[in-house]
């Protein structure tokens, strides 16, 4: 947890997505402060036709490297959500040559009663996490 769901146009090779998926981590545990193994990553690729997205009126240009990214977490901090936003751009900037312009992000909140990870526990008010 976070639970990172990547919605994209369809075409990038395996090892694209590896970058992109470990770019984004980094990002996440640099901002968030979460521990190394907190992954949960999933992509939804899409053809192009199917994925609209404009930019609010923005004047933001998008291409087919678009990066729609929906992040549900805990609560966190505005200053940690504004961090990950700049640093999830400048690494897949950096690493996976995406414009700062193709990336967009929704980050949707909600609480540790929310979160089982496996055994039919919620491992959050049990303690265990």
């Amino acid at each position: 947890m976070p639970l990172l769901r990547f919605d994209l146009v369809a075409g990038r090779s395996p090892a694209e997505l590896k970058t992109l998926l470990d770019a984004a981590h980094e990002a996440m545990l640099e901002a968030f402060k979460v521990p190394a193994r907190d992954r949960y990553q999933i992509v939804h690729e899409h053809v192009a036709s199917t994925m609209i997205v404009e930019d609010t009126g923005l004047d933001i240009p998008r291409t087919e490297k678009i990066v729609m990214l929906q992040v549900t977490s805990r609560p966190r901090s505005q200053e940690m959500k504004v961090s990950f936003y700049r640093l999830l751009c400048e690494k897949l900037e950096e690493r996976c040559g995406i414009s700062p312009s193709d990336v967009m992000v929704n980050i949707v909140t909600n609480s540790d009663a929310d979160w089982s990870f496996g055994r039919g526990r919620a491992q959050f008010l049990t303690k265990e996490l």
